[in-house]
């Protein structure tokens, strides 16, 4: 049997600036952005080169989704963006204006940072150790 985790679904306000947010500031790629009805699409990003999980902008379309915009896990970190580089995509997400909450900090697992999305969902910046490159399928 084989199984993948494909697709994490993030409500967000609205698709068009969740669209510029993720391929402008993270330089993610717009993997599918289709029509499915006058109210919602069916939008796809992912990081360059992602093969095994992408994120699925979902437009919030009731009060309940909207309250969830920005804190889906409760003000945990809720996604980890693993590098290969650090220092390179950490100074262009700063120059981006990313707002980072925890600044970089180096652990026996590897170096992380943890920073905003447009709607204040928090995410890790991670480059693993070199004994954790396995995270990072190439």
């Amino acid at each position: 049997m084989q199984q993948r985790l494909a697709l994490i679904a993030l409500v967000v306000k609205d698709y068009e600036e969740a669209i510029e947010f993720y391929t402008k500031k993270l330089n993610f790629e717009l993997i599918e952005d289709t029509i499915i009805n006058n109210a919602k699409r069916w939008v796809v990003v992912a990081p360059p080169g992602a093969r095994e999980c992408s994120l699925l902008l979902a437009k919030a379309t009731n009060e309940k989704q909207a309250s969830s915009i920005g804190n889906q896990t409760g003000g945990r970190v809720f996604l980890f963006l693993f590098t290969d580089n650090f220092e390179r995509d950490y100074n262009d997400m700063i120059n981006k204006k990313i707002n980072f909450i925890r600044p970089p900090k180096s652990y026996d697992y590897g170096t992380v940072a943890v920073f905003e999305d447009l709607y204040g969902n928090l995410w890790d910046l991670l480059e693993p150790s070199i004994s954790n490159k396995g995270f990072i399928k190439g």
